[in-house]
Order: structure tokens, then sequence, then C-alpha cells
């Protein structure tokens, strides 16, 4: 789980579909005039957009930066998008995800307060354990989803979308005027620090040599605070958002450049930017937050319900609970599925057809995939369709092209379980 919003798109163009989306398309006969508007309205732009600390370092070494959820924000580097998505794939890559919403719940009453927002049971997790989860409303819609970690500091730790940043700090803090007049004893702490994630099947190499511990006990969503490669205070959760065996690292903003260097000064370790974390994801069957999942989208129909706790769904305390957990055992008019194909790519918005030319449903995120040399997608279908194996049609380019409803992932995770 990284940032998921609707402005992050297929990897191979995604600049371009950026830079048109931040109104840099010049009308035809503007000629010189219009180009000097443009470029004083593309500087105000960037002039506007928020900036992690990395910023700068991105541009030293040759991030093309684009606007994503209010950031700057690197989309790739010097190599092409292909290269950096199987350099993580074979070796490990560094992706700044500084730009999410990191919160500290804290008091006596924090599991209760947060348990008040999401779908997942969080009284059950050991310490330094962490789970996706998912905020949802009263209509049992998809707010954002979000890893909540319980920690052993008397903290939970929440790490949620940079473009729904705004919306769940106002939620919870909502929540959280609610929970202290009812006399509950819980405080947020939203944080400044920033954030990095090493993902490859070398980061446990890499990483061990700057630290103490040994890695090999921090498995899957866990936990711990370390300092790493000198840096004191830093938070290493072995999680990530590529399929890959990875951790995120929480570090305060005045060592990041260095905590980056000393990662990079290893020949395993190159900068990977917005265009591979798409298509890194996409391969692994991952959800982006705005395409995949949104608020008229339930757990149910998104194929998520291995994130609503057992105990939750018996207990239907949580928001949305008296739509969602009917749903599970009625079945939903439509299920989110993966799709592959070949021939030109899928991409969002394509309709899919049954095999008679009828629109069952819609591609919510699909991109050429480097590891398959074929195309992966997923969209949401009629549920009649949604088993896999099954022959369907996918409209591209006003032609249809054969695709088949697949498993997901689509290439096999390697996420680290001791």
């Amino acid at each position: 789980m990284w940032a998921r919003s609707r402005q992050l798109v297929g990897a191979p163009g995604l600049a371009s579909r950026a830079s048109r989306g931040g109104g840099s398309l010049r009308a035809a006969g503007a000629g010189c005039a219009g180009r000097r508007q443009q470029q004083r309205q593309a500087s105000s732009a960037e002039a506007v957009l928020k900036k992690t600390p990395l910023f700068d370092f991105h541009r030293e070494h040759g991030g093309k930066m684009v606007g994503f959820a209010g950031w700057s924000m690197p989309v790739q580097y010097k190599d092409s998008h292909i290269a950096s998505h199987m350099h993580t794939r074979e070796h490990s890559s560094i992706f700044d995800v500084s730009h999410m919403l990191q919160t500290k719940v804290h008091g006596k009453d924090r599991v209760k307060f947060m348990e008040s927002l999401v779908v997942a049971d969080i009284a059950e997790l050991k310490d330094n354990q962490g789970t996706l989860s998912l905020f949802t409303n009263e209509k049992g819609g998809i707010m954002d989803d979000l890893i909540v970690t319980r920690t052993d500091q008397g903290y939970l730790y929440v790490v949620s979308n940079a473009g729904c940043a705004d919306k769940d700090s106002a939620h919870m803090k909502t929540r959280l005027a609610e929970s202290k007049a009812a006399g509950l004893d819980v405080d947020l702490e939203f944080l400044d620090e920033a954030l990095i994630a090493l993902q490859g099947p070398s980061m446990s190499r890499v990483l061990q040599q700057g630290l103490k511990d040994d890695l090999s006990k921090l498995t899957f969503m866990t936990s711990t605070l370390a300092t790493v490669f000198g840096v004191p205070g830093c938070r290493v959760t072995r999680c990530g958002y590529t399929g890959e065996d990875g951790v995120e690292i929480s570090v305060p903003q005045s060592r990041v450049v260095e905590l980056t260097e000393k990662l990079l000064a290893n020949s395993e370790v190159k900068l990977a930017g917005l265009g591979a974390r798409d298509s890194l994801r996409l391969e692994a069957g991952l959800c982006l937050y705005g395409n995949d999942i949104d608020e008229a989208t339930t757990p149910v129909e998104a194929t998520l319900v291995w994130t609503i706790g057992k105990r939750r769904r018996q207990t239907k305390d949580f928001p949305g609970a008296n739509i969602i957990v009917p749903q599970i055992k009625a079945k939903t008019a439509r299920k989110r599925v993966g799709l592959v194909s070949t021939g030109p790519p899928v991409r969002q918005h394509t309709p899919i057809l049954s095999p008679d030319g009828k629109v069952i449903g819609e591609v919510t995120s699909g991109c050429p995939s480097p590891c398959l040399k074929k195309n992966v997608a997923m969209g949401y279908v009629d549920a009649a369709f949604a088993k896999n194996g099954t022959s369907i049609q996918v409209e591209v380019r006003k032609k249809a092209v054969p695709a088949t409803v697949s498993k997901m992932p689509f290439v096999p995770t390697n996420y680290y379980s001791g």
C-alpha cells in the first residue's frame, strides 16, 4: 500500500498525460505568446505543488518530475520505465513515498477509536504487527485503504494515501472530537517524517548492512524502531507496493537524504519513480485508490473481504457494516477481476465486453506487463463473467480484442514470512 490516487496512471506515457492534465496543451495558432503563457502557467502550477524532502535530490539525480496528488514526484529517472521495473524485480529500488499521510494514534482507547473507523480487527494484532485495512463510510463504500500497525510503544502507527490525506485527516479529526466528547482517552499526532521504500529481492542483504538487529526476524507486515546506517529514530516496516520483499522506512526529514545516499552506495540499489511503481503494483494485483476502489465500491465488490476481521463481521460495528456484511453471503452484482490480453494495451476506462459484444464492465487499471510480455489489467465485470478462465473481450480503439479473466497476482509475490 502506497500512494493511490486517480492522478497515477499507467507508466508508459504517464509523464505526457500528467503534463496534459496540467494544462500544457497548446491551442492551435497560439504561437510564441501562447508558449510564454503556457510556461508561466506551468511554472505557477509547479510552484503550488508540495515537495517532499527529497525533491532537490530527485532533480539532481535526473528525476523527471510530475504532479501527483498535489505533490511534485519523480515519474522516472535516467533509466527507462521497463528497465526500472525489471531492476526492482531482480535487484532492489528506492521509492520516495514521503507524500503519504503518517499518523500516530495515542491513548488507552486508541484501538477502540481506530476500530470505529476501519474494518480490521486491530485488537487482535500482536505488538509491532500491522494489517491492511479500509476506511469505510455508512453506505459501505471505501473511503481509503491504509496500513495500521499496533506498536509496542503505546501508539498505533497509521499510513494512508497522499491523494486522500486531507479527507482522511478530517475524517479522523471528526471522529476524534466525537470520541473525546464520549469520554474516550485518545489523541492524534500527524507526523512530518519522510518515508522511503526499499523494494526488491536484494533488499534484505542491502539493509542488513546498516542494521544491528537481525532482519530475518522482521517478517511481512511487522515493524520495529531502529538505527539505520547510523540514522536513529527510524521505523522500519516490512511491507510495500510492488509484490517483492521490501520495507518502508519512516525517517526524520533532516536525515532522509543521508540515508538514501547510503542505500544507493550499494550497486544493487537504484532510484525508481511512479511509472515503475504503477506497473509493479498492477502485476502484483494491488489496488490503486481512486482507480480500482473508491467510495462507490464496497469491500465485497472489490474482493477485499479478507481485510474484514472475523470478529468485526460478527459485531457489525464498523461504518457500513449493515450493507457490507450481508453482501458477503448474498454476493454482489459486480466483482473486481484480473484480465490478460495480447495486442494493443488496455487502459483505464476501457469497456469490457461479453463474447457477444455486450458491455459487462470497465477496466480500472491496465498496462503492458514487463515481466509477462502481455497486457494485464483489472476491472469490474458482471458477476456471471467473474470466474477465472472466462473468455471475454475488451474494446480498444473501437475494436473488440480477446481477453481472459485471470487470477491475481499476475506475477507471484515474494513477501517474506520467515
